[in-house]
């Protein structure tokens, strides 16, 4: 049995605390959304899950269906244990923060994944001691074989979902990303909700 189905709206967060064996659905109800997801050790927020770490170890940047997902400290916190959509996740790109909406042009505040990070860890009464890079689900980057990349669209369509199963007792926080400057969540540039269901 799982719990209700959870709506998280477009440019907000969540962190949700998982016991080890459980695990979180993240649906992508219209197919355009990317959501940055980080995961952290619940007794030590120092040990993160590392996407620089993960490539060392899958020997590529794409995790698939069945892959661990490991720590800075290499070893499983997550296992990435259902994927319904075409499989394209970005591992390479940092997660959006106002120096990064300055650059494009933006003047004053935009709503940013690094500002929700901080903003749902302090909702549960606690810091992380950085902003790692996350794993950028359904976000598509194209990268060249010059290693040049491009902004891509979503490639999933609505109702695709990852189920990520916990291997220790973990805090994973999501990020509806809050990107409307460049087409990441759909050629439209309009970020949108998705649900989400914690699976025992």
């Amino acid at each position: 049995m799982g719990s209700e189905l959870q709506v998280m709206p477009a440019r907000r967060r969540r962190a949700i605390r998982l016991a080890a064996g459980e695990a979180v659905q993240i649906i992508n109800t219209h197919g355009q959304q990317v959501v940055d997801t980080w995961c952290f050790n619940a007794a030590d927020l120092a040990e993160f899950m590392s996407m620089e770490h993960l490539h060392a170890m899958l020997e590529r940047i794409f995790p698939s269906e069945g892959d661990a997902l490991v720590s800075n400290h290499r070893r499983p916190i997550l296992t990435l244990e259902r994927d319904t959509s075409p499989g394209r996740h970005d591992t390479v790109i940092a997660a959006c923060d106002r120096f990064r909406y300055a650059l494009l042009g933006c003047v004053g505040h935009h709503d940013n994944c690094t500002e929700n990070l901080s903003a749902a860890l302090a909702e549960l009464g606690l810091k992380a001691p950085e902003c790692p890079s996350p794993l950028n689900l359904w976000m598509n980057i194209p990268i060249a074989a010059d290693g040049r990349v491009t902004w891509g669209e979503p490639l999933c369509k609505p109702g695709d979902y990852v189920t990520l199963r916990a291997a220790m007792d973990c805090i994973v926080v999501l990020s509806t990303c809050p990107q409307d400057m460049i087409p990441i969540n759909g050629a439209a540039c309009t970020p949108t909700e998705v649900h989400y269901r914690v699976l025992d």
